[in-house]
């Protein structure tokens, strides 16, 4: 089941856009796969369909899905080691703006095995 944490500082609509790339990179989203309509997204989630779609936009944007004009949102084909890279990077930036900001080793690797354990949890959308 997708989850939204509505007490989060991220925005919604990037909690949707990360965890749809989660999926993709745990492979629980194929190449070609198609997402749930952005109408069935916001249903099930309890959120605006304008910010489902906005995440879908970025999504988009970015190369991780497309789509097909009456048919819906499908998985682009990627190339997982670019997108695992480029993901990384944007964990390393997460990472040293946390140590700037004065969060421990321990408290960051606290919070990830927390998220980790969420995501295990949810195997689908």
């Amino acid at each position: 089941m997708f989850s939204i944490d509505l007490t989060s500082r991220i925005p919604i609509y990037e909690q949707i856009y990360q965890k749809i790339v989660m999926l993709i990179l745990n492979g629980t989203l194929a190449e070609n796969d198609q997402l749930p309509s952005v109408r069935s997204l916001a249903k099930s989630t309890g959120v605006n369909p304008n910010t489902v779609s906005k995440a879908y936009q970025e999504l988009e944007r970015n190369g991780v899905i497309y789509s097909v004009p009456g048919r819906g949102s499908f998985v682009s084909a990627q190339n997982f080691d670019e997108f695992r890279k480029k993901v990384m990077i944007d964990f390393d930036a997460t990472v040293n703006e946390a140590f700037e900001r004065g969060i421990s080793p321990e408290d960051l690797k606290a919070r990830i095995d927390t998220l980790f354990l969420s995501y295990r949890k949810e195997d689908r959308i």
